[in-house]
């Protein structure tokens, strides 16, 4: 009888309950998160009557594993410029929220008699809300396109953010055996410096990476190089003292601001939702059910302080970030619930043998409850809305209106808001990088050159030598870096910016001397420091004079250049659709029908495009083939790719129907190119007095009528029974 391993005995134990279990939660239209933690309860030894794991080790690698890839998988589906893009509104409130959740969780668990530890994990649980259980609430609801749910999906953008910021920070606060503020900061200075740290130097070099070996990257080999890449971040990051899933999130963050990063993110998405089912099954192998049993009223409190606490502060959040009191309310009743994050964080307390065994059980008994009361929350947000509208004094209403107006007026900025856009991430980044070099010569450098001469006694000299010399084009970039090109055509900001060059300069080269000061402090002693320090800002003038600009700016060039990379290949594509010299308002749009979609299996007459929609198609690519102009006859597919023409205002709105109708719009297409061109009826031609359909120029031409214009009336997108007259101008598309 051949001997089969134990770990691979497991495994197929843990897939074949598992699929069976998400089979029938995805039957029964529920979270298959949830399925994944019964079908772990059903094979663990809390449930004997069936196959029970039996090497836990094992599989608890595979779940640590799964851990790195659902926060790669996340990190793709991030990118940097998403959080800035996410709106000052959604991040306030999600921060606000988070806060709140962490100080009312800890001081619940202290008020019933917990440890500092369970409290502060439980605070942590109970913070964020669950994006996969909230996103299938919108889409059952069809709620998709209302303002609250733009702002939902903003708060859950920056929710993903802090919760991998919980993972670092919440063990390392552990290890420190309770919490302070100073053991706080210093965990959450170091957090930011690294990953600051992480993203330049990533931005540097990954993207120059990937575009050498562009041409060698087949699908087996992008898959392979992407997941050593997120494995030599994971290391990085154990060796810096974090956890292994913020390493995995940063690469997967980096790797989605190139373009290889949509990519990466369909090739990765089957390994990752392998492991992570592991990771889900196991976990859920941890549910005790005699705690739950034991504990149903604590289940009940933890259940209402989710549901009102995260009510009550994203409504507080949304409100003084200026929302108005409906998004507010809608908001805050959409994200009362907790979900996968907080099963990660429960779990990470458990293997770290920092939280007692009650913290995770009750963390899925009280996401299984607010899971069920989600939709009926959403549903009911708009109501209650009114409701309590209903309620509230006239003089409150009135104060949050007037409160809410003032984020809509239009004002002049701040001098502080001005300076920290102009200059602050140019400061911010240069001091990282010469901290970073500081420190990396400190530590590492000296040591090695220590081994290469050990008879040598200048070694502490030559380090700083070196260090000096690397770092002069960053103390330049610090002292003499302009503010951000997007002010330079703002003639007002420029002006005012002028006017405080002296004190900007003042405080920059102060900065410049401190950080320089605290280089010399490492290498050489208290009592030659200062000796050292003025000849260091002596020789530190030189070399910055000499080549500090030539090489900071080419740094600063190539830097922005890789970091806008993807964007400029997306905008290249589809210039080849939408950039034409359109002379009115319009456009040319790309959407794809997706399998599910009701569009599949419909004709375009059917479907009524010119009426519904108020849009022309000007053609329809199905895989290598291309049906310009087609017919209403024609009979949609599956994966088919519609080319529309319309007015940016009816593009928009057809979007929002696109949604509806389960029709998702494509990023990435190899699509035709077309061109933009024009004619004028003359008196007397054969188009004159003739409808479009009378003239068959989409049969005879190969050209789509998109517009015409006659004196100051324009036609955009005519009918076929258009009639044309002498004198009209008529635009047309063609491939």
């Amino acid at each position: 009888m051949i001997h089969l391993p134990p770990l691979i005995y497991d495994l197929g134990i843990i897939l074949v309950v598992g699929a069976l279990v998400t089979l029938l939660f995805k039957k029964l239209r529920q979270p298959v998160v949830l399925g994944y933690l019964v079908a772990g309860f059903l094979v663990s030894q809390h449930f004997p009557y069936l196959p029970t794991i039996q090497d836990k080790a094992s599989v608890h690698t595979w779940a640590e594993i799964g851990v790195i890839f659902l926060l790669f998988g996340l990190g793709l589906e991030f990118s940097f410029k998403k959080l800035v893009k996410v709106g000052g509104s959604a991040g306030f409130t999600a921060v606000f929220e988070v806060i709140f959740m962490v100080g009312l969780g800890y001081l619940v668990g202290r008020l019933i008699g917990w440890n500092s530890i369970d409290s502060l994990f439980m605070g942590g649980v109970l913070s964020i809300s669950s994006t996969t259980i909230i996103v299938r609430a919108f889409q059952e609801l069809n709620m998709k396109g209302q303002r609250f749910v733009e702002l939902v999906f903003g708060i859950l953008i920056v929710e993903d953010i802090v919760a991998v910021l919980l993972l670092v920070l919440l063990p390392s606060l552990a290890m420190s055996e309770g919490f302070s503020m100073s053991s706080f900061a210093t965990v959450t200075f170091r957090m930011v410096f690294f990953i600051l740290l992480w993203f330049v130097v990533g931005i540097f070099l990954l993207p120059v990476f990937l575009r050498k070996i562009r041409s060698l990257l087949e699908e087996e080999i992008t898959l392979i190089v992407s997941i050593a890449l997120c494995f030599m971040m994971v290391a990085v990051s154990a060796m810096a003292g974090f956890s292994p899933a913020l390493g995995a999130f940063v690469m997967g963050s980096l790797l989605a601001e190139t373009p290889e990063g949509h990519r990466v993110e369909k090739l990765i998405n089957p390994v990752k939702n392998l492991f992570a089912a592991v990771f889900f099954v196991s976990v859920g192998t941890m549910i005790d059910p005699k705690i739950i049993i034991e504990k149903p009223g604590l289940i009940l409190l933890l259940t209402l302080v989710t549901i009102f606490g995260k009510f009550i502060s994203t409504y507080l959040g949304a409100l003084l970030s200026g929302q108005s009191r409906k998004t507010s309310m809608q908001s805050g009743m959409s994200l009362a619930q907790i979900g996968e994050f907080s099963f990660i964080i429960a779990s990470l307390g458990m293997t770290l043998k920092v939280t007692s065994d009650f913290i995770y059980p009750l963390a899925v008994a009280v996401s299984a409850v607010t899971t069920f009361t989600t939709p009926y929350l959403i549903k009911s947000s708009s109501w209650f809305s009114e409701k309590v509208d209903r309620i509230l004094p006239d003089r409150v209403k009135a104060a949050l209106d007037s409160y809410k107006s003032s984020f809509e007026r239009q004002g002049t900025r701040s001098v502080s808001s001005i300076l920290v856009e102009a200059y602050g991430m140019k400061i911010l980044v240069n001091a990282v990088v010469i901290v970073a070099l500081t420190f990396g010569f400190k530590l590492y450098a000296t040591e090695f050159l220590r081994m290469l001469f050990p008879d040598f006694r200048h070694i502490q000299r030559v380090s700083l030598g070196v260090c000096m010399v690397l770092s002069v084009p960053f103390f330049w970039g610090l002292v003499k870096g302009r503010p951000a090109k997007k002010f330079s055509h703002d003639l007002d900001i420029m002006a005012r910016l002028r006017l405080l060059i002296p004190g900007v300069t003042i405080a920059r080269v102060l900065l410049a001397i401190f950080l320089l000061s605290v280089m010399v402090a490492q290498f050489v002693s208290l009592r030659v420091a200062s000796g050292a320090l003025v000849g260091a800002i002596l020789v530190m003038s030189v070399l910055a004079y000499r080549y500090g600009e030539v090489v900071y700016k080419f740094f600063e060039r190539e830097f922005l250049s890789n970091l806008t990379e993807r964007e400029r290949e997306e905008i290249a594509k589809r210039d080849e659709i939408t950039q034409l010299s359109l002379p009115w308002d319009a456009s040319i749009s790309l959407i794809e029908v997706t399998s599910d979609s009701t569009w599949a299996g419909k004709t375009l007459r059917d479907l009524k495009f010119k009426e519904n929609y108020s849009v022309t198609i000007a053609s329809v690519i199905r895989g290598a083939r291309r049906f310009f102009a087609p017919s209403g006859d024609f009979l949609l597919w599956p994966y088919d790719k519609i080319v529309c023409f319309g007015s940016d205002s009816e593009l928009q709105d057809l979007n929002h129907k696109v949604e509806q109708e389960r029709v998702s719009r494509v990023a990435e297409v190899e699509a035709p190119k077309y061109r933009m061109g024009s004619f004028v009826i003359q008196k007397g031609d054969v188009y004159d007095g003739k409808t479009i359909r009378e003239t068959g120029i989409r049969e005879s031409q190969k050209i789509l009528v998109v517009c015409v214009e006659r004196g100051a009336t324009r036609i955009l997108g005519p009918s076929a029974g258009t009639v044309l007259q002498a004198s009209d101008l008529v635009w047309f598309v063609s491939e």
